[in-house]
């Protein structure tokens, strides 16, 4: 029979901490990492206002410079989805509702579909995007998401 023996080095002590300042921990590091990437990338918090973007996931979706829409809602800071029709109409509330961001906060899970983006100069042709997200959880809750764009 097999002998399993356990020690522990240190004691856990709670820090004190409220659970808000313990949320931004998870959000708080992956900010910095989405505002210095290369990549195109988002992170929302579970009110879906936007936490960090990156100059290039700016760029890729017309939304000017990342300072201009950090702490704004996500829909409300200059992104302009649009649906796939001939007549490129706007998204409605419940179509926007299934775009990845919004739905990994809703399910908890991975997300991953295409978005067609409006572009910000008139006559610039609109950008379709791939996109996918992942749920940012903090003590097994979904405190944001994470997304990252590649253009199609």
């Amino acid at each position: 029979m097999a002998h399993v023996e356990l020690s522990l080095s240190e004691v856990f002590a709670p820090d004190g901490r409220t659970s808000t300042e313990r949320e931004f921990d998870s959000l708080g590091r992956w900010s910095e990492i989405v505002a210095e990437a290369a990549e195109p990338c988002l992170l929302i918090d579970a009110d879906t206002r936007v936490v960090a973007v990156s100059a290039s996931g700016c760029e890729l979706l017309c939304l000017g410079a990342p300072e201009d829409v950090i702490g704004l809602p996500l829909l409300d800071g200059g992104l302009r989805l649009l649906d796939f029709t001939a007549n490129r109409g706007e998204l409605t509330e419940q179509e926007t509702d299934k775009i990845p961001p919004l739905l990994a906060l809703h399910s908890g899970r991975l997300a991953r579909g295409l978005l067609r983006v409006q572009a910000a100069a008139e006559g610039a042709p609109d950008a379709t995007v791939d996109a996918i997200t992942t749920p940012v959880l903090h003590h097994g809750s979904v405190a944001g998401s994470l997304t990252f764009f590649s253009e199609v």
